[in-house]
């Protein structure tokens, strides 16, 4: 009997033909389709990168392409979708465009010149794959014709003649509209999506021309600019129905890993459970909907494929949880920021360090805008959601409190954050990150402390903002992220109240750290006088005392030696940096 292989991961793999010709694993989403059938014609559906949009497009193609009959039971086997087909498998000539590979230019006429150009080769493919559909000469009338307007046009009007739905699937579609709003500004991006800019009357197009849109991207920006005349129930991305139908489940991913190990993959003793706690606060805690708030929360797929990929070929987690082609998605912060380059950037910047110092603000989802109000506050901090760079928590009263999802995308705020700050005074990272070693292995803390309060000091001379609780917090904060061998957890839950930084030794990778340490930050302003200095020294005291008594921190800094810290800044100036005695 023939063994069967074990299945691939598939990751970077956004291709459902690939990933189903190569073995490759995939969690099955086909139960949607007929979710989606019974919503409008016409649907949009934003999600931030790396939670599988691609993979779930591709699919859809495949599944709807009247080309791809004769070859549903192949790619469809062992699906959710194989037993209970739709009235509308197969049933459609299908466009599909992914815009995120469109070149951009340097003004409006190379912009058209390059979105044309991509448009007409992938018209081209369509007639190429359809010729038999039509009468004679079809696919050479359609090469034929100059632009993928008049492309368009052709195909439109031949499909109608012979009575074939058309259905329009497009990857990424606000890709080359956000490219342009980070570059060129609102004001290039008004012209194109706008009155007859060229990528708005595309948008008539499509209206007009197809049975069925589905449009999928990270953000709403040019849902009001293109979207007039479409079905008004079209953007599904807050459906509660859709909550789950992008990224995965706890259950998704726990199954996964069991059928690695099942199929001699992860070593038999390995600890699947063990792996999953270690992942979550890395990958997982995104909601979609205000009415899953209480329900499991879901993973980024990227992530737990890059982590699977790490465990099977190793039999180890990876030394960084982070992925390298993640660690650069902070850009997305500085593009955000950046837009317009108004006077609105300053107040967009204490956003972020609001959220980099809290971890959370509270807010009304937009669920679109124009781009003139892009940088609206409501508007960039709903920008940030869809991003993926926040996600729902809970909801206050009529507002919903949105949280930095995960360690991962901590990261990414930490890391622009350091960037921001090191333009004002730019601290020597290296010597930081030996100071980190020299806590752990000699309990030597003062100098990271002391390095980090310079920085501080320096940048609140070039910049009146800097100074406040939150600044300090969002400081600090980000210079000890930079450490790999301390879980760095503020603000988490400790005896009825929350610590500022209780730095965690990852033991796990790091048996030989020797030291763990409780941090209490205070701040007062820099007119304060020396009274209210020893007051919030006391009261640093009083909540260490109180913090160190905590089961949790004698549970997860167990065989090491326990520091209290307290430091307190006026304004600017750091005046208190001791450790107390254990109480």
């Amino acid at each position: 009997m023939e063994q069967v292989k074990v299945k691939g991961i598939p990751y970077g793999v956004a291709n459902f033909e690939q990933l189903r010709n190569e073995n490759l694993y995939y969690v099955d989403k086909t139960m949607y389709l007929p979710l989606l059938e019974n919503m409008s014609n016409y649907l949009f559906l934003i999600r931030p990168r790396r939670f599988g949009k691609s993979v779930f497009v591709s699919m859809m193609r495949d599944y709807y392409d009247t080309a791809k009959a004769d070859r549903f039971d192949t790619l469809f086997d062992g699906l959710w979708v194989k037993k209970h087909p739709t009235p509308l498998k197969n049933a459609f000539q299908v466009i599909y465009f992914d815009f995120s590979i469109v070149g951009t230019g340097f003004n409006e006429q190379e912009l058209e010149q390059n979105f044309n150009k991509y448009c007409c080769q992938v018209l081209d493919v369509f007639a190429e794959i359809y010729a038999g559909f039509y009468d004679d000469g079809f696919e050479q009338a359609v090469k034929q014709e100059s632009s993928a307007r008049s492309k368009l046009n052709y195909i439109n009007l031949h499909a109608h003649k012979k009575g074939y739905p058309l259905y329009l699937i497009i990857d990424e579609y606000d890709n080359f509209t956000n490219v342009i709003l980070s570059d060129g500004g609102k004001e290039l991006f008004r012209r194109l999506t706008h009155a007859s800019g060229f990528y708005r009357e595309y948008f008539k197009i499509f209206k007009a021309m197809f049975s069925r849109v589905f449009l999928i991207g990270v953000s709403p920006v040019t849902l009001d600019d293109l979207s007039s005349g479409y079905n008004i129930d079209w953007n599904i991305s807050q459906a509660p129905e859709f909550n789950h139908m992008l990224g995965f489940s706890e259950s998704d991913v726990r199954t996964m890993f069991h059928y690695y190990q099942d199929n001699g993959r992860l070593r038999a003793d390995a600890d699947i459970e063990a792996m999953m706690a270690e992942m979550k606060p890395w990958y997982n805690n995104y909601c979609f909907a205000k009415q899953c708030l209480n329900d499991d929360r879901l993973y980024n797929c990227d992530m737990v494929y890059y982590y699977l990929r790490h465990q099977v070929f190793y039999g180890c987690p990876p030394d960084e949880m982070v992925d390298k082609n993640i660690r650069t998605d902070y850009k997305k912060l500085k593009m955000l920021a950046d837009i317009d380059r108004g006077n609105q950037r300053e107040n967009r910047m204490s956003v972020i360090e609001e959220i980099a110092a809290t971890g959370s603000i509270l807010m009304t989802l937009k669920t679109s805008f124009p781009a003139e109000y892009v940088t609206d506050d409501n508007n960039f901090r709903s920008l940030l959601y869809y991003y993926g760079l926040l996600t729902m928590d809970s909801m206050e009263w009529d507002e919903l409190r949105m949280v930095i999802p995960n360690n991962c995308v901590k990261e990414q705020y930490w890391g622009f954050m350091r960037d921001y700050y090191r333009r004002s005074f730019d601290v020597d990272l290296s010597a930081l990150k030996k100071g980190f070693r020299m806590m752990a292995g000699d309990g030597e803390w003062k100098t990271v402390v002391e390095r980090i309060a310079t920085a501080y000091r320096e940048n609140s001379s070039v910049r009146d903002s800097i100074l406040g609780d939150h600044n300090l917090q969002g400081f600090f904060k980000a210079y000890l992220a930079l450490n790999s061998l301390y879980l760095v957890e503020p603000e988490i839950e400790l005896n009825y109240g929350f610590s500022d930084f209780l730095l965690l030794p990852d033991k796990a990778r790091y048996p030989g750290i020797a030291h763990s340490y409780i941090m209490e930050l205070k701040y007062v302003k820099p007119t304060a006088t020396d009274a209210e200095i020893q007051e919030k020294s006391r009261e640093a005291d009083e909540q260490l005392k109180k913090y160190s008594e905590d089961k949790i921190v004698k549970r997860l800094c167990a065989g090491t030696q326990l520091h209290l810290l307290k430091v307190v800044f006026r304004g600017a100036e750091m005046e208190v940096c001791i450790e107390t005695e254990k109480f």
